[in-house]
């Protein structure tokens, strides 16, 4: 069964999580990807970096578990390797399970998920995308907390004279995920 995007972009607990948490890294052109799942499979952190334990913090308290290392993670291992050899939508599908206090925020990271491959956008657009043209601060914010890398493409958004901004995985990451979505 496929989510749909509405089903998939932001799942919320309810109550501590004390699940397992299961991570594999994926070398890619960007550099390794680490992605964080949880027992469903849904993504929860990701991230260019070779250590898992780097994302940790970055998912909310109640989506936290014990990592368990994957030599792959089925469905989203192959959706990445999909996604890098061209196949630009692939990462569309996959679940990912945000957590946040805010109904903004998650609106916000659906909103994102919607921004085409190849077609960025600034942050003036995306806050209005979102629905709060004059929150361009909270729409950084959205891009800034955004835990699921690639999958919740904040990569996507630019400043609003077309320059890169930030990106937590650093711009040469940034600017090669921007370059490939274009074709180039």
């Amino acid at each position: 069964m496929n989510p749909t995007l509405e089903d998939s972009v932001n799942r919320t607990s309810q109550s501590p999580n004390t699940s397992t948490v299961d991570c594999a890294t994926t070398d890619t052109p960007a550099g390794p990807l680490t992605v964080l799942t949880g027992p469903d499979g849904a993504v929860r952190a990701a991230g260019f970096t070779a250590d898992p334990d780097a994302l940790l913090p970055l998912i909310h308290p109640r989506l936290r578990g014990t990592l368990r290392q994957r030599r792959e993670l089925g469905p989203v291992t192959d959706a990445v390797t999909r996604y890098f050899d061209g196949d630009l939508a692939a990462i569309d599908p996959v679940p990912v399970e945000q957590h946040t206090d805010g109904a903004f925020m998650a609106h916000a990271w659906q909103v994102l998920r919607e921004v085409k491959p190849g077609e960025p956008v600034t942050y003036t657009a995306y806050a209005g995308l979102a629905g709060r043209p004059a929150a361009i601060r909270a729409a950084a914010a959205a891009c800034a907390r955004n835990a699921a890398a690639l999958f919740v493409p904040c990569h996507r958004v630019l400043r609003t004279d077309g320059t890169l901004g930030g990106y937590r995985w650093g711009l040469p990451v940034k600017e090669l995920l921007l370059a490939h979505e274009a074709g180039r």
